[in-house]
């Protein structure tokens, strides 16, 4: 079938919103037809080259929500007529990985997937014959797109689609990083740098595990509000003394649990800095520029605490996202607060270009 995609031809230039070719799905694998699609700064971080694991050309895309319109042989995951989000993180439910209760990071499609390539190292769009590589194994910036049925979660069909799309990445890697990488405790003190979607995210997080104070840290005093919004007890614009008072605030010992959400390794250094001593646990959940390192003071492990990282949250996707969007249903998540603008796919360069300004907090494409 023929379908409208944005391709990325160059880095560094605009994507190119074309027909491209569609093929039908094979042995587990299901095609979905795209209702929404979060544009995300992953999306932009790769076309712009920053990525050293990128290429060219692509089919972008990958924090989508849609419809399952058929499936391949041999495919038992999901049905047509299914509700569901696409995984650029999937869940096989049986690689070492997906056994073990420590980590999300499933290897079962993962050496294609990082190829552009589907599990059988082939790919499904193509253009004038010739193949275009799939993102992220997902490729939701397309009216249509074929995915392994491992990297999709079923949810609830009551759930509005364009709604649901944050939890593809953004809104998932943040609430779950709280939930499942940090573990926050009840009663704890959490500090969340950045308060983007995966930043907000992580206050929510921080909020439904019954953390007692939740410092949001950003440059911006628009995203303080929404962070307020979203279950912050305190903002604090960013600055050099942010560490400082966050010390000062916590009887001169730092957070119990820290966030960073930027990507920046000066903020990173600032998250490692502002956590405990001798229980804080810093979160490392931005994406830092290609070639840039983390430096940290030993002495600030030797007296107890610890740095991690988190991949889209610690979140086994099949498995807790539809819990997520639960949650969401319930009443315990505000989806519509994160939606601060619909747009067509014709419209995807201006999202990239309001994004670099920081202008809202999640732009979601709507087919």
């Amino acid at each position: 079938m023929r379908v409208r995609a944005a391709v990325l031809e160059q880095f560094g230039q605009p994507l190119a919103v074309q027909d491209v070719e569609l093929a039908e799905p094979r042995a587990g694998e299901a095609l979905v037809r795209l209702h929404a699609c979060g544009v995300c700064h992953t999306d932009l971080y790769a076309a712009s080259g920053a990525d050293p694991t990128g290429y060219t050309a692509c089919v972008l895309g990958h924090e989508g929500a849609g419809v399952v319109e058929a499936v391949g042989p041999d495919t038992s995951l999901v049905a047509p007529g299914d509700h569901v989000i696409t995984l650029f993180a999937p869940e096989c439910g049986q690689c070492v990985h997906c056994r073990s209760p420590r980590t999300n990071r499933c290897v079962a499609i993962r050496d294609q997937q990082g190829l552009g390539l589907l599990p059988d190292g082939t790919t499904r769009f193509s253009r004038g014959g010739e193949p275009l590589r799939h993102f992220m194994g997902t490729s939701t910036f397309a009216e249509y797109t074929v995915i392994p049925e491992i990297a999709l979660a079923r949810v609830s069909g009551d759930a509005p689609l364009d709604r649901c799309a944050p939890f593809a990445c953004g809104l998932s890697t943040g609430i779950g990083a709280a939930l499942y990488t940090g573990q926050v405790a009840p009663g704890s003190t959490c500090v969340v740098f950045g308060c983007g979607l995966v930043g907000l995210g992580a206050v929510i997080g921080c909020r439904l595990a019954g953390a007692d104070r939740i410092v949001a840290v950003d440059l911006s005093e628009d995203r303080l509000a929404q962070a307020a919004l979203h279950g912050a007890t305190d903002t604090r614009v960013a600055g050099e003394d942010t560490v400082d008072w966050i010390r000062a605030e916590t009887g001169g010992f730092g957070a119990d649990y820290t966030f960073e959400a930027t990507g920046n390794v000066r903020v990173m250094q600032q998250a490692v800095e502002a956590a405990r001593e001798a229980w804080g646990l810093a979160t490392m959940i931005g994406v830092a520029g290609k070639g840039e390192t983390l430096d940290i003071v030993p002495r600030l492990l030797i007296t107890g605490r610890r740095v991690t990282g988190s991949s889209f949250g610690g979140v086994k996707g099949r498995t807790q996202v539809p819990q997520l969007v639960d949650r969401w249903l319930a009443g315990e998540i505000d989806v519509d607060a994160l939606v601060t603008r619909r747009i067509p796919l014709d419209e995807v360069n201006d999202a990239f270009e309001a994004m670099e300004r920081q202008e809202g907090i999640r732009t979601v494409i709507t087919f």
